[in-house]
């Protein structure tokens, strides 16, 4: 991947049910992983929903295969941080794809942290048939990234702060 590069992601939801699209451009990568830019006016969309962005924000797709994506946004966001627990993301090409395992850890502009969409993994898992695995895994990730995010330990240090300047400049 080069700097600049287009990148489409492409999430969905378990069984192929599509979820958020959008458009990103391929930033660098470091220890943490691949860095993808999400200036102002990006346009997400997913069945039901759509917007154009007021915030820039930054998506880290994590290099050790770890399963979620987290996004670092500017001042402009309701959260500083969100992370979707995913399948691992792949790389097909210039297209990322990971499939949304409902759980969010997210950092509010308060500082606070939470764990989001229990109650929607609760009810996914049976509905959508997760196999026993996927709950595990999903489950593992959520606890690992709250911790992480909670002690502020890098990635979740201020590390993509060097990566969202370069939307803002």
């Amino acid at each position: 991947m080069t700097p600049d590069q287009p990148i489409r992601v492409v999430m969905s939801k378990w069984g192929d049910r599509p979820h958020w699209e959008y458009d990103a451009r391929y930033l660098g990568v470091d220890e943490h992983g691949h860095w993808l830019g999400c200036p102002i006016g990006t346009f997400y969309y997913r069945p039901g929903m759509e917007f154009v962005s007021d915030f820039a924000g930054v998506v880290l797709v994590p290099v050790d295969g770890a399963a979620h994506l987290a996004a670092f946004n500017d001042e402009h966001a309701k959260a500083w941080i969100y992370v979707d627990m995913t399948t691992p993301p792949v790389w097909d090409g210039s297209v990322l794809r990971a499939v949304d395992l409902d759980l969010d850890v997210i950092k509010l502009r308060d500082g606070s942290v939470v764990l989001d969409d229990e109650d929607e993994f609760a009810e996914h898992r049976v509905s959508f048939g997760y196999p026993p695995e996927v709950v595990t895994m999903a489950q593992r990730s959520a606890a690992e990234v709250l911790a992480a995010v909670r002690q502020g330990v890098p990635p979740y240090d201020g590390t993509a702060d060097r990566w969202l300047s370069s939307l803002v400049e």
